[in-house]
This record gives structure tokens, sequence and C-alpha cells, in this order.
């Protein structure tokens, strides 16, 4: 693969550069760039199928770099100090991304992946998605990006009727589509869609309480819209009746 390291720091480029030669058994091309604008230049000179990506440069962030792209289609990868906006913004719009210091498993595991969906053309999609969570306030009208084994899905938070843990996987119930199995567990989306106003309503769920249409209390279950229904919790019964309640 053609991979391109954008850092401002040399030494963290030289460091990355090292990893990727020791965790991959194949041979890759790899070219350096420093920041906003040698980024660019060397993306249209080298077109490279990967790009690891800072997110904090000298002349601007790796998200000013790719505003002034025209439908990238290498894959990316962020590499980034803590930035809890930013990291929320990765995962709603389903891009990898790599802790600083950069730990060698999760660098090979990204390399894989990279190299499994190589083919793939999502990118300027799933930077809209990004772009759009970068101010770092929930967004009910917003999307997320789920990937299953087969495809990638970008769907509207406010189609999203539930989330139902399936061991460590994660089974979305969305309007008008099949549901998607996700390999990341429930908790990982709890902590994502919360802000967006979902009710942890029961260990296995996660409800979108906009599709609620009424509280059964004899079963303890919340009825929702298309006839699902999802239980409550004994545990979370009062707290999601107070919820309901307020809204």
């Amino acid at each position: 693969m053609k991979i391109l390291l954008i850092d401002n720091e040399s030494d963290l480029r030289a460091i990355l550069k090292d990893l990727i030669n020791r965790v991959s058994s194949d041979l890759h091309q790899v070219e350096e760039a420093s920041g906003v604008e040698t980024g660019i230049d060397k993306i249209q000179s080298f077109i490279p199928d990967v790009v690891f990506l800072d997110v904090e440069m000298d002349d601007g962030t790796g998200f000013d770099l790719l505003k002034r792209l025209n439908a990238p289609t290498f894959q990316l990868i962020f590499t980034t100090a803590f930035n809890q906006y930013a990291m929320q913004a990765f995962k709603f719009s389903a891009i990898d991304y790599l802790m600083k210091p950069v730990d060698p498993i999760e660098l090979s595991n990204s390399l894989s992946r990279a190299s499994q969906n190589i083919s793939q053309r999502n990118l300027h999609r799933q930077l809209e998605v990004l772009l759009q969570q970068l101010p770092g306030k929930p967004v009910q009208d917003g999307q997320i990006v789920l990937k299953d084994l087969d495809a990638t899905y970008f769907i509207k938070i406010a189609d999203i009727l539930y989330c139902k843990a399936e061991g460590a996987y994660t089974q979305f119930f969305v309007r008008q589509i099949d549901p998607i199995l996700v390999s990341k567990n429930l908790h990982s989306y709890e902590e994502l869609l919360t802000p967006s106003g979902f009710i942890r309503t029961h260990h296995s769920c996660l409800v979108n309480p906009t599709h609620i249409k009424m509280y059964d209390r004899k079963t303890d279950s919340l009825v929702l819209e298309g006839g699902h229904s999802v239980p409550v919790s004994q545990r979370k019964r009062d707290h999601v009746i107070q919820l309901l309640e307020a809204r």
C-alpha cells in the first residue's frame, strides 16, 4: 500500500514509520508531509491508499485539510492526543483513529482494516458526518455511520428506534430498513447517543424516546413505533418514567 504520514513533528513521523515496518509483513511505500499545505500537495502527487493524519498541526488542523479535498478516496486514520469532541466525531462517522503514543497492536489492527476496506469509497460521506459532529453538540437530526460485514450505512439519528445488545455486538432497529448488526457493544453507543436523548431502559436496550408510543405498566415495557416492544428493568423503571413525564 501507498501510505502517507501527515504530522508536524518529524520524530513522531519517524516513530510511526518504523512501527508500520515492524507490525506489517507487507512492503509499503511510505511518504511524509509536515502540515496542511504540504499534506495537500503530497496527497495530489503521491495519491496514497492510506493517510495517517494528525489533528493539530502548525498551519491548521487535519479537519482544515480534509475540507479542502475534493472527494478523497483513500483510507483515513487520524492520529491524535485526547480530544473529547474529536473522538466523539470519529466514532459517529466510523473513521478510524489512533491515540498518541501509538500502540503497535492498535496500529496493526488499523492497517488490517484499511487494507480490507481499500476498495470502499465512502470517505467523503463519512467526512460529512464527521464535520457535522465537530462542534461537540448532540445533533438529533444528524447522522451516524454503521458498518456490518457487508455494507456501510449512513443513518439519521432520528430514524433509530432502539439499539439492542447482542453479546459484544449491537443490533440497530431503524425505521424502514432491516436491523443492522454492528461489532461494537451497546455501552459504546450509549456514550454516543445519550446526549441526543436516548434512554437506557434495560441492560440490553437503548431507546430513542421520540418513537415511544406508550409505557405498558403491566409488562414493564415500552411500545414503540412499528409495534416494537422493549423491556424496562425494575431498577430503571422510575428513572424511565421520570424522563418520559418530563418530555
